[in-house]
Formats: C-alpha cells, structure tokens, sequence
C-alpha cells in the first residue's frame, strides 16, 4: 500500500508540470530539477498549471507506483513560497483533500448578520 509503510518524505513541487509525463517523464524532472534521489521511497508530487489535477510518484521496491487525483471543484494550493517543499503527512492529506491550509473564515458579527439576513451598515464618520 502506498502510505502504510510508515514515514517517508512527502515532497510537492510547485511549479506547474505537463502531466501528460507518465512515469518516466515525471522521475526524469525528480532528478533533474528537484536533485532528488528517486530511489529512496519519497513521495513525489507535481501539480498541473490549473492546479486541479496532480500525479504522486513513488519507488515502492519492486517498481514505481503512479498515483493521479483531479478535483472536481477547487484547486490544491500548497502552503508557503518554496518552489519544493517537504510536507507532512496530515498537511498532505488536507491538500489531497482541496483544502487549502492557513486559510480562516471570515468570523464575527459581519457573517452572523448576513447569515440572518441582514446586511451590517458601514460605519458612519
């Protein structure tokens, strides 16, 4: 199974791919860009430019499994700048799941009044 062997690097990169790339295509941008060692059991993980769709990589010792989700409503929105970056397992799961980590909703006395329907008058000077 993919993510029952316990610990392993999870690492997103973050510029856009053309995952059209199988899995050849995608172990081949591991080693030339990120510098990776695609052998060693980390889960590599590329989005496209819509960021709706990603493809995991991953040497699991008898060959490379290819892992593909497209979302049908939102995009995967990794956390912070890096152009790669290591995740957690539970922050991965989230991103899997569209959620976009860091983000809050809006809470107050705003939300509630539109939430009953009525609309907050802007303050007067």
């Amino acid at each position: 199974m993919l993510f029952a062997r316990g610990p392993r690097r999870i690492l997103a990169y973050r510029r856009a791919v053309d995952l059209r790339k199988s899995i050849d295509g995608l172990v081949g941008l591991a080693q030339t860009v990120l510098h990776e060692d695609v052998l060693s059991g980390s889960l590599l993980v590329f989005f496209n430019r819509r960021g709706n769709y990603l493809k995991l990589v991953a040497w699991d010792r008898t060959g490379w499994v290819l892992f593909a989700k497209r979302l049908e409503h939102g995009r995967f929105v990794l956390p912070g700048e890096a152009e790669k970056q290591e995740l957690s397992m539970r922050a991965f799961e989230l991103i899997l799941d569209g959620i976009v980590l860091g983000a809050r909703r809006a809470r107050g006395v705003d939300r509630m009044h539109v939430a009953a329907g009525r609309q907050s008058r802007p303050a007067q000077p």
